[in-house]
């Protein structure tokens, strides 16, 4: 099926947060979401991929479901197709695999009625379905992202491509976003938000400068959910614990609502991190990971070379 494929749309994973910069901060990682779109009779979405199993294969898909939200709202009706999905992000671990079906769905729906949605829109809209722009603009652009995301008006600053190797522990059991957020403060006394708010505002003011050895102590300052979430997620004081042994480890965060656990290192230091980690995490997946450059991309059937969105 795949080259009889009208089109083709690969969307990255990504993480979240960095520690304190939650709801407002995430990076594009080399795990991908792909479509093959082929014209049919009626909406069919398959797939081999053992991270897409047991999905939806009609109209209740999540990626049909925003794109026909999308056509909707431009008055308009998508044409039936036949969808073939691959798939190597891990669902409900804190990659943002729901992000990159959003962005997906939004770029379906583009590509069929020929929208020609500008980076904004889709960036406005991912965020309104998804309720914060960390996981899905990092998602549509790629590298790292700073959000913010309002009724009023969304907020995306791009902040390159950070340089920096990404060791992730991958536990065999999923959680859900919904009971991880559950565990979360419903609010915080004046005081307290100041001083969270000054641990994520300096993240993001040495992410931009490059200068890891202050995003690494942030990442351990955070007040926004990691606190929280350990009790559910024990892999992540045992990192933290490790990652002392190591020196050349900038630090250690929660990707996402986890229970994905990162160590952030030096370029080109990646590999030993993870030989490290097999020896301590032996009954999970230790992975390497690296920063998507590109976000979205679409290949058409009538070109032999990749589009990169701008």
């Amino acid at each position: 099926m795949i080259n009889d494929a009208m089109f083709s749309i690969t969307v990255p994973g990504s993480t979240a947060n960095l520690g304190p910069g939650f709801d407002s901060v995430g990076l594009a990682v080399d795990r991908y979401l792909t479509l093959h779109v082929k014209r049919s009779d009626s909406w069919e979405f398959v797939s081999q991929s053992k991270e897409l199993a047991g999905l939806p294969t009609g109209k209740d898909n999540l990626i049909y479901e925003i794109a026909a939200s999308v056509a909707a709202d431009y008055e308009q009706e998508l044409p039936p197709c036949f969808v073939e999905m691959d798939s190597d992000i891990p669902m409900s671990r804190g990659l943002g695999s729901s992000a990159s079906a959003i962005i997906a769905g939004i770029e379906l729906a583009d590509q069929l009625l020929g929208l020609e949605m500008s980076q904004d829109e889709k960036a406005r809209r991912s965020s309104a379905f998804e309720g914060h722009p960390d996981n899905v603009t990092a998602s549509l652009y790629g590298g790292l992202v700073i959000g913010s995301h309002r009724e009023d008006d969304t907020d995306i600053i791009l902040g390159g491509v950070p340089e920096v190797d990404i060791v992730a522990i991958v536990p065999q059991y999923e959680l859900k976003t919904k009971i991880s957020r559950n565990l979360l403060p419903t609010e915080f006394s004046y005081r307290d938000a100041v001083k969270a708010s000054s641990v994520s505002n300096v993240l993001v003011a040495a992410l931009l400068q490059n200068k890891w050895d202050v995003v690494g102590k942030m990442m351990s300052k955070d007040l926004f959910h990691q606190p929280y979430r350990e009790s559910v997620v024990q892999e992540l004081r045992k990192a933290y614990e490790l990652s002392l042994e190591l020196d050349d480890v900038y630090g250690v965060s929660l990707s996402g609502a986890g229970p994905i656990v990162l160590f952030f290192t030096q370029v080109g230091n990646g590999r030993h991190v993870k030989a490290f980690l097999k020896d301590h995490f032996r009954e999970h997946d230790i992975q390497l990971l690296k920063i998507d450059t590109h976000g979205v991309t679409v290949k058409h059937a009538v070109s032999s070379s990749e589009s990169i969105l701008p």
